[in-house]
């Protein structure tokens, strides 16, 4: 029955099913071999009782004897020593973290606190249920622990965030478990606990995706990514590569970006065959050898230009080029060569823009729909907001400056923005991906605004600081930049679709012929002076709110093509 086949030391529940399967079959056996053969004398029934009962004990005791005795001389002696901490939560995720705690020498598990009323009192490998969370401040201070654990994964964000501020603005020290899904891919233990992050305040409930949509999609098929070395696009490239796609292409201007994402990839056990391909996406030439070599069914365009301060001087005509002429060429190649779909990644600032980067993504979104015919590729554009730890977010610099003594500087005290992870913001770029039918304009829910201000000091508290203890000061508002983001979910100007975080914009759209009439333009900007140049973008955005000194007449630059 395989009974030696285990390690002794390891001895645990399927060890103890293995011995309870061959002394139920043997004990059949002998009750079957004494009623056919009969053999001389009698024996007892209380002996056909008491030989399985004696058996598992001897069995089983011996094992869980044997590793309770190698446990105590690896690990016994440190059962005491360590950072004494409370544990947060009483569940499965507990359970897992108190095992390997268990055998640290750097925390000691004093005790767990859980919502539930009925767990109060009972013990979880030895640990006892002190109270509810809600005592966290008094009993924190009795038993003299300055560190918390939150072992709550699975608990929804109001509930984490609610923890985690009872326990900073009590001066307690947080940490919390990794998330399931670091847990599922192997890349993590639940015993790596880590400081608690902005993120996990932040962070919003889990996305539901049609996985079967995605599996057509993506399954068995050549899937390319531009932009593949960025925050969004290198996101992507994980996520794809979830749906077991062919080959997987990523093409990037950045070859050390791109080295990083291999570095990653070949740590990880995939099947797929991954390219990593350098080139810019204005090279027309390089991009149509890369199209036809590789075929792919599926492109997802996350190159672009998206800083606004510094897109907004000196930069105009370069970000023109590279958001507009490059995912031109990008599409146009792909329309040429029969791609399926084509994604393009674009953002909330391109609604009623007032920022050449947004003004330049939102030319952008036309041109894709400018290219969209009733066969062939199918253009599908996908706009959201910030994503928490992009390059470029406010939070790594809030976190540099708390580490050098402050100031944060914030730009103005009421400004605010939508904020979502950068898997949720992938996972919906995919899922808005198959459910396009082409020339649809995307825009996804974002949640609730957070006030700037107020991610800095959630920031400052979770870095074990007072409120008074680190300046915040403002420095106004930059170039470009809007005090509110627009609501990217308003009912009035969005159409709902089959999932609830993914709604379709209403917007307007533009034929193929004006397309051509804007590239022109386009290319004619390296030679004229930033202030015309957004003068005269006023006249191909319409909704561009951008700082415009004075009006000039372009009309004869946009020809006869209309816009729609």
């Amino acid at each position: 029955m395989g009974l030696y086949r285990g390690v002794w030391r390891f001895a645990s529940l399927p060890d103890l099913k293995r011995i309870l399967r061959a002394i139920g079959i043997g004990a059949f056996l002998v009750v079957a071999i004494l009623y056919m053969f009969q053999p001389h004398g009698v024996v007892p029934r209380s002996v056909l009782i008491m030989d399985p009962i004696l058996l598992l004990l001897l069995m089983g005791g011996s094992r869980f004897a044997y590793r309770a005795w190698k446990e105590h001389r690896l690990y016994g002696s440190r059962q005491l020593s360590g950072e004494p901490v409370l544990v947060l939560g009483a569940g499965e995720a507990a359970i897992t973290l108190l095992k390997d705690l268990s055998k640290s020498s750097e925390w000691y598990v004093v005790g767990l606190l859980d919502e539930k009323k009925s767990m109060r009192g009972r013990e979880l490998l030895g640990v006892k249920v002190l109270g509810d969370i809600e005592q966290l401040p008094d009993i924190a201070s009795a038993l003299a622990v300055s560190h918390v654990i939150v072992a709550m994964p699975s608990a929804k964000r109001q509930s984490r965030r609610k923890v985690i501020d009872l326990a900073t603005t009590n001066g307690l020290k947080v940490l919390t478990v990794p998330s399931f899904e670091d847990l599922m891919s192997g890349r993590v233990s639940m015993s790596q606990v880590r400081p608690v992050e902005v993120e996990d305040l932040l962070g919003r409930e889990p996305v539901s995706l049609d996985d079967d949509g995605l599996h057509h999609l993506i399954d068995g098929k050549v899937a390319m990514v531009s932009g593949a070395g960025g925050s969004i696009g290198s996101e992507l490239c994980r996520q794809v590569l979830k749906f077991q796609p062919s080959c997987l292409v990523c093409f990037d201007l950045s070859e050390f970006a791109l080295y990083r994402l291999e570095q990653e990839f070949s740590q990880m056990d995939i099947t797929t065959q991954i390219e990593y391909i350098v080139g810019d996406v204005r090279n027309d030439r390089r991009v149509r050898q890369i199209i036809g070599q590789y075929q792919p069914s599926i492109v997802f365009h996350a190159a672009a230009y998206k800083h606004v301060p510094m897109m907004e001087s000196r930069n105009v005509a370069e970000s023109l080029s590279n958001n507009v002429n490059g995912t031109y060429t990008l599409a146009k190649s792909c329309k040429d060569a029969g791609v399926a779909k084509f994604v393009m990644v674009s953002t909330d600032k391109a609604v009623n823009p007032t920022n050449v980067m947004g003004a330049s993504k939102r030319l952008a979104e036309m041109v894709c729909q400018g290219l969209q015919s009733e066969t062939g590729t199918r253009f599908v554009i996908v706009r959201f907001g910030n994503v928490l730890g992009s390059s470029g977010s406010v939070i790594p610099k809030f976190r540099e400056q708390i580490a050098q003594g402050g100031p944060i500087t914030v730009t103005h005290p009421e400004i605010t923005r939508y904020f979502m992870s950068i898997p949720e913001a992938s996972q919906l770029v995919m899922q808005a991906g198959a459910m396009g039918r082409g020339g649809e304009i995307f825009v996804l829910d974002m949640g609730e605004p957070v006030k700037i201000v107020d991610l800095a000091r959630d920031m400052i508290r979770l870095s074990g600081l007072a409120d008074d203890e680190i300046e915040i000061t403002y420095s106004g508002l930059r170039p470009g930049e809007k005090l509110y983001e627009e609501l990217l979910a308003d009912d009035e100007l969005t159409l709902p679709t089959p999932h609830d975080k993914l709604r379709i914009a209403v917007a307007r759209t533009a034929d193929e012929a004006w397309v051509q009439a804007l590239l022109k333009w386009v290319d004619r900007t390296s030679l004229i002076d930033e202030t015309v140049i957004k003068q005269e973008l006023r006249m191909w955005v319409e909704e561009y709110l951008g700082d415009i000194n004075a009006d000039i007449d372009i009309a004869p630059a946009l020809g006869s093509s209309t816009i729609h």
